[in-house]
This record gives structure tokens, C-alpha cells and sequence, in this order.
């Protein structure tokens, strides 16, 4: 007696989890539709676009760029939005009889089931309408769709079943804090190139898409231009690419399935040998001053390295602050002020210090019993903050003053920099005893709910008291660039914009420390909220 065929069994599973999951709330039911109707309607206007594009001279280009940037979207989904689909979780299926060869067949045909497998359709279909001439062409196209769907569903099971251990944990859901850093850097990208064109037009794409359109799955719509022009020979082998991709992912998907059903999960278990070199790692340690300041430092350090949110912020504002200068750089219509950027997107880090240790912070405030131990602790977290910003923030403006060839004006950039970082420092600590807020370990949310608009005070508020105290040396750089003899003491700017921005990080932290004391039921129980 034949087992019977699983396929349908997951199908129906996979839309009761849909229909059972809009039936836990209103509002989920409602963010559900809205979403759907706006991927629909865009995958409606990119088709009709697309199809527009037949004819085109640089159709080709496009539409395998755009294949291969959604084949790479299905490949990191996983990574950044594990819990987008319940059903990318194979481990619940462990307890079942079930062979790794059926259970593939049978979760790749329900993986099509959804949203995103119908706007990859829509964008396929548009890209072989708008290369495709001729019966032959079209034929292919059929064949290239549906290797193109299959390969991208793959792409993403396979690797999130690599990763499902990760996934599933604790820490791998705190990895899809970073989803943040990607849409960041993928927005200055996209406004990059999207400048680029607009300059040079569509033919830059070329280059880029004679190289990808050997890739799956972006080879299976090459394989339609091919036919198009008549090289059957390359149609030929871009299509057994695309196909030997798939059976590859499919492998590779059937061999990591077989390891999580047959193996046990120590993925969140560490080793006693890894565990013992933490204990006994203490090579930070012995880099920081002694006494409160330096331990304080390590923690504020080790909360950078560790906590997911933490972190996430920092490599954020890292990242942003190198890409706009130097984007801007490089395109030749930016400026060497343009480098300050880094100094401000690191001096936000400084604000709301006491809501990053959320909960946690009642220990922090359990050593703290007067104005001066408020003092040492603010000052200890600036110096921690200092530690990677002023390195950093140096760094970016060298290369931004590089790339431009404008090396007179480094000094004032510079100065104007340090400056910028002090009054952020000096705002921030303000800001921290005077506007705490909570931000939710878990979930996407970094302001606890009720709380947004202490946010909102606490960050905008103090940026804007900062670029007020950075208006002295600001009107000073302005007054020495129109002046006839400024030109000789513009290199005053970087020792006055020094000094002056450490003034105001000692001012500042002297007049949060009192606030800080005082205040510490208020804030451990703002802190406390989330």
C-alpha cells in the first residue's frame, strides 16, 4: 500500500495558517490586507512598466538586474524576517514520519503559496514580455518563469533551513534588528545609482548585466534574450544553469532537512571551552583606566558587541555616517562639511544612555548615591562613546577631504566635527536624566509604547540644542571663509572647534550629574517600562 501524497496536506496547511493567522486580531487582519493590496498594486504597475520596456534598447539590462537584486532579495529574507512565514521552520515536523525527498517536494509547492511567489510572478512574467520576439522566445519564457520562481523559492528554504537553529533562537530574531542597516545602506545605493543613470542613462547597466546574466536565476531570463537573438547555443546553457541551480538548492535543502530531523539542537548551547575563554578574557580590561570609569567603559563597550539593538544602532550610524559623505564624494557634488555627518549620526548614540540598559539599570542605579557618582558614570559612558567616535569621525573626514582634494580645508572640517560631537555629548547626557525612555528588548519597536513622544523630545530636542551650541564656531568658520585675511587663520578652527567641544561635553556632563541623582526612581522606572 503507496503512502499517500503529502503535497496537498501542506498546501491546505499552509492557507489555514494563513486564514487562522488573520483571525488572532483586527489589526493583524488589516495590516495583512494593506500590505497585500500595496505588493499587488505594485507588482501590477512594475508589470505594466516592464512591459513598456519592450522594444527598449537596454530592456535586457534591466530586467536581468532586476531578476538577479529579487533573486538576492529571496536568499537574505530569511536572514532579516525569520518569522514573516511560520512554515520556514522544519523543526516542528521533526516528530513526524516523514522522508527528507517528499517533504521537500511537498513544502516547495506550499513556499508558492503567498505574496511574495506572486509578486516574483508578476516581475518574471514583465521580464519576458519585455525581451521576448517570436514564438520561440516565448516558449522559452514559459520554461524561464517557472525555473526562475522555483530557484528563488529554493534559494530561500534552503537557506533558512542552514539557519533555522539561529533562527529560532533568541539571538537569531535580535538579528533582524539589522534589517535596518540594510534598508539604510540599501537606500543610499539605490540613490546612487538611480543619480548615475539619470546622468549617464540605461547603458550603464550593461556591464553589470553581461556578467549577470550568467547567474540564477537571472540566467533563465537571459536565456529568453538569447533565443530572441537567435544564439539558441547560450539560451541552451543559461537555462541548464538555472535548472542545475535548482537541483542544486534543492540538494542542499534535502541534506540540511535530514540534519535538523535526525540531529539534536546545540545551537544555543555553548562549549565549555568557549565559555571558559570568556570568563578568562580580560584583554579589554587591561586597556581602560582603573577604578569606576574603566569598568563602567567595559560595560558600556561590551553592551555595543552584544546587545543586538545596541549594536545594530551603532554599526547603523557607522554606516551612514561613512556613506553620505563619501557617496557624495565620490560623485563629485559633495563637500568636505559633509564629514560631520559621522560625528552626528555617532553623537546620537549618547542620547537616552540609561534606557539602553532597559531593566538592567537598577544596578547601575543601586552604585549611585550622590552627584558625583552620576558624574563618573556619564562621563565614563562619553568616554566610551569617545573611544570609537573620535578615531572615527577623523577618519571620514580624511577620506572625504581625499576624495575631494580640498586638503585646506580639513582643519575647519575637523574642528567643526569635534564641536558637533561635543554638543551632541553634551545634549545627550542632558537629555538622558531628563527624558528617559524604555526600549523593548524583543520585537522591532526601540520606544516602548506611550513613550514616543519622550523620544521624539529627547532626540530632535537635543540634536536641535546642539546645532544651537555649535553656532559660535559655525558663524566663526563662516566669517573666516568670506574674510580677506581668513585664509590665514582657518587652521585656528580645528584647536578652537577642539576645545570648544570639549567645554561643552564638561558643561554638560556637570549639569546632568545633579539632574541624574536626583531623578533615579523616575528614570529606572522609565527605563523599566518596556
Amino acid at each position: 500500500m503507496s503512502a499517500p501524497a503529502i503535497t496537498p496536506v501542506f498546501v491546505r496547511l499552509k492557507l489555514s495558517l494563513l486564514r487562522n493567522g488573520l483571525r488572532q486580531s483586527g489589526g493583524r487582519k488589516a495590516a495583512y490586507i494593506t500590505s497585500a493590496v500595496f505588493a499587488l498594486l505594485f507588482a501590477a504597475l512594475q508589470l505594466i512598466g516592464l512591459i513598456a520596456l519592450r522594444g527598449h534598447a537596454h530592456a535586457e539590462s534591466v530586467v536581468v538586474l532586476a531578476v538577479a537584486v529579487l533573486g538576492l532579495g529571496w536568499a537574505v529574507m530569511p536572514l532579516f524576517f525569520p518569522s514573516g512565514d511560520e512554515t520556514l521552520d522544519p523543526t516542528r515536523l521533526v516528530m513526524l514520519p516523514l522522508r527528507p525527498r517528499p517533504l521537500v517536494r511537498a513544502l516547495l509547492t506550499a513556499s508558492l503559496v503567498g505574496i511574495g511567489p506572486l509578486f516574483t510572478l508578476c516581475l518574471l512574467v514583465g521580464s519576458v514580455v519585455a525581451v521576448a520576439r517570436g514564438g520561440a522566445a516565448f516558449a522559452v519564457g514559459v520554461v524561464a518563469v517557472a525555473l526562475a520562481l522555483l530557484v528563488c523559492v529554493a534559494l530561500a528554504r534552503a537557506v533558512a533551513a542552514a539557519n533555522v537553529r539561529l533562527l529560532t533562537s533568541r539571538k537569531g530574531r535580535d538579528l533582524a534588528v539589522l534589517s535596518g542597516l540594510v534598508i539604510a545602506i540599501g537606500a543610499q545605493i539605490v540613490n546612487f545609482g538611480a543619480q548615475r543613470l539619470g546622468a549617464s542613462g540605461l547603458g550603464e547597466l550593461d556591464p553589470a548585466a553581461d556578467v549577470l546574466q550568467w547567474v540564477p536565476p537571472a540566467s533563465a531570463i537571459g536565456a529568453v534574450h538569447a533565443v530572441s537573438e537567435g544564439s539558441y547555443g547560450p539560451a541552451a546553457a543559461q537555462l541548464a544553469l538555472s535548472a542545475g541551480a535548482l537541483v542544486a538548492l534543492l540538494a542542499l535543502w534535502s541534506r540540511h532537512l535530514t540534519r535538523l530531523m535526525t540531529s539534536p539542537d546545540g545551537s544555543t548551547l555553548p562549549s565549555a571551552e568557549s565559555a571558559a575563554k570568556e570568563r578568562s578574557s580580560t584583554g579589554l580590561a587591561r586597556l581602560l583606566p582603573g577604578g569606576r570609569t574603566g569598568t563602567v567603559m567595559e560595560r558600556s563597550l561590551r553592551y555595543v558587541w552584544r546587545d543586538p539593538k545596541t549594536k545594530a544602532a551603532w554599526v547603523t550610524s557607522l554606516a551612514i555616517g561613512l556613506i553620505v559623505p563619501v557617496f557624495n564624494a565620490w560623485q563629485g557634488t559633495g563637500s568636505v562639511y559633509f564629514a560631520c555627518f559621522a560625528a552626528g549620526m555617532l553623537g546620537i548614540q549618547m542620547y537616552n544612555q540609561f534606557g539602553q540598559d532597559t531593566s538592567a539599570f537598577w544596578m547601575v542605579a543601586m552604585t549611585i548615591s550622590s552627584a558625583r557618582d552620576a558624574y563618573v558614570e556619564l562621563r565614563a559612558r562619553a568616554y566610551a562613546l569617545l573611544l570609537i567616535t573620535l578615531p572615527y569621525a577623523t577618519l571620514v573626514t580624511v577620506v572625504t577631504t581625499a576624495m575631494l582634494g580640498d586638503w585646506q580645508r580639513l582643519p575647519e572640517a575637523l574642528g567643526l566635527s569635534f564641536a558637533l560631537l561635543g554638543a551632541m555629548l553634551a545634549t545627550g547626557a542632558w537629555t538622558s536624566a531628563r527624558f528617559p525612555y524604555s526600549i523593548p528588548q524583543e520585537g522591532y519597536k526601540n520606544v516602548a509604547p506611550g513613550q514616543t513622544g519622550l523620544a521624539w523630545i529627547s532626540i530632535f530636542g537635543g540634536m536641535m540644542a546642539a546645532a544651537l551650541l555649535c553656532a559660535p564656531v559655525i558663524a566663526l568658520t563662516i566669517w573666516l571663509n568670506v574674510s580677506a585675511d581668513g585664509d590665514d587663520w582657518k587652521w585656528l578652527l580645528f584647536p578652537a572647534g577642539t576645545v570648544y567641544g570639549a567645554a561643552l561635553t564638561a558643561a554638560g556632563l556637570k549639569l546632568a550629574a545633579p539632574r541624574t541623582a536626583r531623578r533615579l526612581p523616575e528614570i529606572l522606572a522609565a527605563v523599566s517600562k518596556g
